[in-house]
């Protein structure tokens, strides 16, 4: 019982969280100045939230439920403790990380890497998608950090002679509701049986589902809760809209929206790898500079991708949901629900790659015929009711032309690229995002809409 009182404690501690917050520093924190002066230079000013409640409280080497969104700084707030604990008593193997997808996992171990640098911390990056002998050799060399996905790691446990992680100090997961969602209960389940149990172990989520009540049991000692998001917020500076269109005219409304709104940076979801690929082939027969991110690219053009977008190279990212939870893309001004997602919760996740770190921003979201329970659905999950995005009919109707003849090039280009897989797999010319692959693009009737676009 009184470990129940103990883990609800720090929630009736975030009232005085909220007055303490404009005077808090990372030193005042229990960081030690090495860290404080690498959260300097990384740009971290002041704690946010998360890392205000959670940080004290690892430092005390307590374990940790973290209940954050995405966005909120929830990385440092396991990665400053993990680091600060290393300093104290240097060791290899110190602490894992779990993450749902290799994307975040790269990213987390930028951060780690940021933050040591100074101290000449290592981490390694096991994960499906790259070649496992490097990583065997990585693990070999006995880094301090290793950040992974369940499946990847299993292997290398299985089968890498000499690599064990008995000596462990930490264990992370991050975004558990995913790792749990994504059917890594099983390896989760083998991973805590080859640990040790005298251990600290921090377990980071969006949303508290049943799942994660479960493996919180299995996992965790007498933890205390860190929550700071309520149950189902989307960020207060957030414009939310939503257009309602008959499907057939979608891409066409997508090319209108796209032009109304010139000049910002936009995420655009599909349910589909080949939707995401489609529409990515649209947009750039017509001037557009988008590029995808799914499931069934190569792991280097993930990577490749999100980097264009990142140093605003593009400002078009096309993602499927493996995209939509865990990247940190800091800028991005407007986000389209080109498909409305299946899961409200996903919903939630989508629209909070806007309005990140007190920046105003905008999701519009697509509701065809079909989609009119989803839609509603989220408007009661998140409590409100949405406006209507404005638009002038006419002049989409305009598009509809042009937008229809990219459709058909964007069609028989991807007709071409299947072919050209089938024939040759390690074909290294059917990069997804060159110019020559897109010769089709020079084509299509108007391609001066380019000239106007790229800025």
């Amino acid at each position: 019982m009184a470990a129940t009182e103990e883990r609800d404690s720090p929630t009736e501690a975030s009232q005085s969280v909220m007055e303490e917050e404009e005077t808090k520093t990372f030193k005042d924190l229990g960081v030690t100045d090495v860290l404080c002066e690498a959260c300097d230079q990384l740009g971290w000013t002041k704690p946010t939230k998360i890392q205000i409640e959670a940080i004290p409280l690892a430092l005390q080497g307590r374990d940790i439920i973290g209940l954050a969104e995405t966005g909120s700084g929830k990385t440092g707030a396991f990665a400053l403790p993990i680091l600060n604990a290393l300093l104290e008593t240097p060791q290899r193997l110190f602490a894992l990380v779990l993450t749902p997808t290799r994307e975040l996992a790269f990213q987390i171990s930028e951060q780690f890497e940021a933050l040591g640098s100074s101290i000449g911390v290592q981490s390694a990056v096991i994960v499906g998608g790259i070649d496992s002998m490097s990583q065997s050799l990585a693990l070999a060399k006995k880094p301090h950090i290793i950040i992974a996905t369940p499946g990847r790691l299993i292997d290398h446990l299985e089968n890498t002679k000499g690599f064990n992680l008995r000596a462990l100090k930490y264990l992370v997961m991050d975004e558990a509701d995913r790792i749990l969602n994504m059917d890594f209960e099983t390896e989760v389940d083998k991973i805590l049986k080859v640990i040790p149990r005298d251990r600290k172990t921090f377990l980071f989520s969006a949303t508290m589902t049943k799942k994660v009540q479960k493996l919180q049991r299995a996992a965790l000692k007498n933890p205390v809760k860190c929550a700071v998001s309520s149950k189902y917020q989307t960020v207060e500076k957030l414009q939310q809209y939503y257009i309602f269109i008959p499907s057939k005219f979608k891409d066409t409304y997508l090319v209108y929206i796209l032009n109304e709104l010139a000049g910002n940076s936009f995420m655009i979801f599909c349910s589909t790898c080949n939707n995401t690929q489609r529409t990515a082939l649209l947009l750039r027969n017509l001037g557009f500079t988008a590029i995808p991110l799914h499931g069934q690219m190569s792991q280097s053009k993930r990577l490749g991708s999100l980097n264009k977008f990142k140093a605003k190279a593009r400002s078009i990212l096309l993602a499927t949901d493996v995209a939509s939870r865990g990247l940190d893309i800091p800028h991005v001004d407007v986000v389209v629900n080109f498909d409305i997602p299946t899961h409200s919760k996903d919903y939630i996740h989508r629209v909070g790659r806007t309005a990140r770190a007190g920046r105003s921003g905008k999701a519009i979201t697509f509701v065809t015929q079909y989609d009119v329970e989803l839609f509603q659905r989220i408007e009661h999950l998140i409590g409100k009711k949405l406006p209507v995005f404005p638009t002038q009919d006419d002049e989409v109707m305009m598009l509809a032309e042009r937008v229809a003849e990219a459709q058909r090039f964007a069609r028989m280009e991807l007709r071409e690229h299947g072919e050209k897989k089938k024939r040759s797999r390690e074909d290294a010319g059917d990069n997804d995002d060159t110019e020559g692959a897109i010769g089709v693009r020079n084509k299509v009737a108007g391609g001066k809409m380019k000239k106007r676009k790229g800025r």
